[in-house]
């Protein structure tokens, strides 16, 4: 079992006299998606990036980042990287995805002291990691944000937000699969209004319903357990399902990746620079 298996203003049309015609467009021109208000008061969430479905990418979360795979997405860990790979990896013309667990306390994260005991579940099976109590909105909200606000001083285009399905994992607590779709869009919606993109992770069970929140996917072993035609939702609406197999060889998923539309290659599970592409 793999690791994790464990989103105008409205249009207005212009007056007879030129003067009018000015003052309508001055409001067209706040009613835009880089964080200005929207004509009602209300900030308008800021543009961020929407990745397209069969986008190749590398994904490393052990070692020093190898910046020379010739892929135009890196996904690598937030809390270990900073602004300087990112910076390296955008002068090279690719998009940068941030690492952060959002479903596990870390005992080895810098700000491990300010999630409570009372979240902390059961070990989720890696080492200093315990499952997080998503029903705590209240608490984990503002520790997620403060994460995805480093995402953003780091300069960092999306977020891969992982162990988004505790619900189907045992955790210590009884989550129900309608408290993860909860916390789930409260992620997706912290990823946004900071303008990053956000992926699925996993979660293949609520796939269809969280598609239209998320803009691309992250899978780990959907061929392995058969899974890979449940992301398809993602491709449907254009948007990348990033997957990495461990155990199988590429000649075993390939052909079925490339014929989903699957941004497909082989992965040491400890994921380091090796990659193994379809």
């Amino acid at each position: 079992m793999s690791r994790a298996h464990r989103t105008a203003g409205r249009r207005r049309t212009a007056g007879r006299h030129a003067a009018m015609v000015a003052a309508l467009l001055l409001v067209l021109a706040g009613c835009s998606s880089s964080g200005g208000d929207d004509g009602s008061g209300t900030k308008a969430a800021p543009a961020y990036w929407h990745p397209k479905a069969g986008t190749p990418w590398q994904w490393q979360l052990s070692g020093t980042v190898d910046t020379s795979v010739d892929v135009p997405v890196y996904d690598i860990d937030g809390f270990e990287n900073g602004a300087d790979v990112v910076r390296r990896l955008h002068a090279a013309g690719r998009k940068v995805i941030c690492y952060i667990n959002v479903g596990a306390w870390e005992s080895f994260r810098p700000d491990a002291k300010d999630f409570p005991a009372s979240v902390r579940g059961d070990g989720d099976g890696w080492d200093g990691e315990r499952w997080l109590d998503i029903r705590r909105i209240g608490v984990l909200r503002p520790l997620m944000a403060a994460r995805f606000d480093m995402c953003v001083k780091k300069g960092f285009d999306a977020v891969e937000p992982d162990l988004l399905d505790g619900y189907a994992n045992t955790t210590g607590f009884p989550l129900t699969g309608d408290q993860q779709l909860a916390y789930n869009r409260m992620i997706a919606s912290l990823a946004h209004e900071r303008g990053l993109a956000v992926g699925l992770k996993n979660d293949v069970g609520q796939v269809t319903t969280l598609v239209k929140d998320f803009d691309f996917a992250v899978n780990e072993e959907c061929a392995q357990y058969d899974e890979c035609a449940r992301m398809t939702p993602f491709i449907a609406a254009g948007k990348p399902v990033f997957h990495v197999e461990y155990k199988l060889k590429t000649g075993q998923f390939c052909p079925q990746a490339r014929r989903l539309g699957l941004s497909s290659m082989v992965k040491h599970l400890s994921l380091d620079a090796w990659r193994d592409p379809c």
